[in-house]
């Protein structure tokens, strides 16, 4: 790490963890180095698949190091660098946003930089418009909505890191309307099997291939299982990302949901080369032919607005854990060894916090797995939650033992 060379930045989402795994899942500890919130990668960002990553809100160009986090000398560099770079852009009018991570700076002062250089830009001759900050740091809705990852426009990015201060372009955000779209227009949808975000699934997916499309060059040859398909988002993600994709699933409406909106993904995406099978089956006995990893949401219990009394409660771990242990032995001899998957189960959230786990957990290593552990994530930060949740979705890479 004492080599490690910044290239590039990831701006991460609500839950950060979550997004640095997937980032070392697809790129390698080596190539990463934590960041309050973000992650730094001495890769150049146009190399970053981007549109893979569920994790990552931004991805930034490093520009320059700036050995100060005083924001008189930060916005100094700025009315002195920006306006000399306005001879290289496009004819017609420029638009400039301005982010800031980690820097304790009051929006009037984020607010007087940016109309200082708005002036000094116009005193050139060429038009320019700021975009107001309404918080340090514009979310992804407002760098789309102004386009500032186009040509003719700029989101420049201060992170803080230690006595130093980054500077950065974005080059990429994600896109929440997109997003939206291919979640809330699926023509079959069922509130009752948990909603997975597509968001979820793109990080469980990098997650269980990682790093496998390096040894295997043509996507459409990695074969996703989710044996617990539901209405088929990780499929969908899976397809999107140009794998071929093999899903089950016991209750035959999710079946013809999942084939419902796997049918309509084609019809949006009509570029899509992955194969797709889907079929109804119990994955606690049935034997799937051919894949190469597991991506899938288990069984996560009845949905809960509160936490039960115990005894009920005890009476949903011990159902959706004997589900989870039978489908876990039929798998493990199915698996090739030493190949990573991601599986979620449920994690029932305590008031204050502390997660009740599902006993199967512990005995793992008993059924033929190995935790696939993460140098810069822990195993128990691999969990998704929102704060009104009951149910966490916890989140288990494993191996088959060798």
């Amino acid at each position: 790490m004492d080599k490690f060379e910044a290239k590039s930045i990831c701006l991460l989402g609500r839950q950060p963890a979550l997004g640095l795994a997937e980032l070392e899942s697809l790129y390698g500890a080596e190539h990463l180095k934590p960041l309050a919130g973000t992650a730094l990668l001495d890769i150049p960002a146009d190399d970053i698949d981007f549109r893979r990553l569920g994790g990552t809100i931004k991805v930034a160009r490093l520009l320059s190091v700036i050995d100060s986090t005083s924001w008189k000398d930060l916005a100094k560099y700025l009315i002195d660098n920006v306006p000399q770079h306005m001879q290289y852009q496009p004819e017609g009018k420029f638009t400039l946003g301005l982010s800031v991570y980690n820097l304790a700076v009051p929006l009037k002062q984020i607010e007087a930089t940016l109309l200082e250089i708005k002036k000094l830009i116009r005193q050139s001759g060429k038009p320019v418009r700021v975009v107001p900050n309404k918080a340090p740091a514009l979310n992804s809705a407002q760098v789309l909505h102004n386009k500032l990852t186009h040509k003719g426009a700029w989101e420049l990015i201060f992170i803080k890191d230690g006595r130093r201060t980054l500077l950065a372009q974005t080059l990429f955000v994600q896109d929440i309307e997109a997003y939206g779209a291919r979640d809330q227009a699926r023509p079959a949808r069922d509130s009752r099997v948990g909603m997975l975000p597509p968001k979820l699934a793109q990080i469980m997916l990098n997650l269980a291939v990682g790093r496998l499309t390096e040894e295997i060059e043509d996507k459409t040859r990695i074969r996703v299982l989710d044996p617990f398909c539901g209405t088929g988002v990780i499929l969908q993600e899976a397809l999107l990302a140009g794998f071929s994709v093999l899903g089950t699933d016991i209750e035959p409406k999710m079946v013809d949901y999942t084939r419902r909106n796997l049918k309509w993904l084609f019809e949006q995406q009509p570029g899509l080369e992955g194969s797709v099978a889907v079929e109804l089956a119990d994955a606690t006995g049935f034997s799937w032919p051919g894949f190469t990893t597991v991506a899938s949401e288990l069984y996560l219990g009845r949905p809960l607005n509160s936490l039960p009394a115990p005894d009920k409660l005890k009476e949903i771990v011990s159902d959706v854990n004997l589900i989870t242990k039978k489908f876990l032995k039929n798998l493990a001899p199915q698996l090739k060894p030493g190949r990573t998957i991601c599986l979620a189960v449920p994690a029932w959230r305590r008031p204050t916090g502390q997660l009740i786990h599902l006993p199967v957990i512990d005995q793992l290593t008993d059924m033929g797995y190995n935790y696939s552990d993460l140098k810069q994530v822990g195993r128990d930060q691999l969990v998704y939650f929102r704060e009104d949740q009951i149910v966490a979705r916890q989140l288990l890479r494993l191996e088959r033992t060798k």
